[in-house]
């Protein structure tokens, strides 16, 4: 039993150091001029630069989807064009 209570007492030791290890850590987050909260907030700013971009060249890449379907109706309409022009071309001769 004593031994179970040094180890109970280690234990909730440690858990109040732990415990006090990660509100320093929460400060520090808080805190905008530590190196960790600098850190992350430049992370933050970069991934939602980057949502932004991204955001952006879906939108693109729709555009350019629309523009490819316009050309390949455009493609095919000149391609029968052209065959009754050539099949026209060789009725006169």
């Amino acid at each position: 039993v004593a031994a179970l209570q040094d180890e109970k007492n280690s234990l909730m030791s440690e858990n109040e150091i732990m415990n006090d290890r990660l509100e320093q850590l929460d400060e520090s987050f808080d805190d905008p001029n530590t190196v960790v909260a600098k850190k992350y907030f430049s992370a933050q700013l970069q991934l939602e630069q980057l949502q932004e971009e991204n955001f952006r060249l879906e939108a693109a890449k729709d555009d350019y989807r629309v523009h490819c379907e316009d050309l390949e109706k455009q493609l095919i309409e000149l391609q029968h064009r052209n065959n009754e022009l050539t099949s026209l071309a060789e009725e006169s001769r």
